[in-house]
């Protein structure tokens, strides 16, 4: 690996709207402070976030470059040219931490490609936080990302995740588009046994963090708010 190329600086973000020091180390300040270059997913809540955690830095002098689903990709493959002039980027987030359940997976990957150092920060990341507060089995999990939208296909997964964790001993995550948490919910206790459990991690960091793990027998009696609220799901079945 060429020590003369710039890096490529995974940055973690909050993962609401709360102060970036409560829930970052002061080293992702120190970085950002040093860094004019970024590939972020959403231009306008990456300079939020960047004026939050370095209030001082110029704005008009960062360079940044969009991944999202509309990118171009032969473009994106030239977005880390500038490392080869000994020139570091930063990778931001929209939440939580690059490359997890994020599209800037494909710029990592394209690092290594390339021979470029790759950094990761420390920072919250809300599927590991969860997993941490569910008290489930800890050492063999595994992350599933949505499950289907269609309700019978959805149910036929749910029943899919709450086998393989019988079968593993295997903690099963996945979210939901925030507002279809409550369907989801609904659907959780109609389809999986009485004796399942289930964590939901709502809102992770803020003020209004909830987490709690039940039986669904239980969750039956509960009626938490989770409309439009980033959450985290996880199945286990012993």
């Amino acid at each position: 690996m060429d020590n003369q190329k710039g890096k490529l600086y995974l940055i973690p973000t909050t993962l609401g709207d709360n102060e970036p020091l409560e829930v970052l180390p002061l080293s992702v300040k120190k970085v950002i402070e040093e860094l004019d270059h970024f590939i972020v997913e959403n231009e306008k809540t990456a300079r939020k976030f960047i004026k939050r955690i370095t209030p001082r830095k110029s704005q008009p002098s960062l360079i940044i470059l969009k991944l999202d689903k509309y990118a171009d990709q032969l473009e994106v493959r030239t977005y880390l040219d500038v490392c080869e002039t000994g020139v570091s980027v930063g990778l931001l987030s929209e939440a939580g931490v690059p490359a997890i359940a994020d599209p800037g997976a494909e710029i990592v990957k394209l690092a290594h490609e390339k021979g470029i150092r790759v950094v990761p920060l420390v920072g919250p990341s809300s599927i590991i936080l969860a997993m941490m507060a569910s008290g489930f089995n800890g050492q063999h999990f595994t992350f599933n990302g949505y499950l289907p939208i269609d309700t019978s296909e959805r149910k036929a997964a749910i029943k899919s995740l709450e086998r393989l964790s019988k079968e593993k001993n295997q903690s099963q995550i996945f979210i939901e588009t925030p507002y279809r948490n409550e369907k989801m919910f609904t659907d959780l206790k109609s389809t999986l046994t009485p004796g399942a459990k289930l964590c939901i991690a709502c809102n992770i960091t803020l003020e209004d963090e909830y987490i709690r793990t039940l039986e669904i027998k239980d969750w039956k009696n509960e009626h938490p708010d989770l409309h439009k609220k980033p959450t985290i799901f996880i199945i286990h079945k012993e």
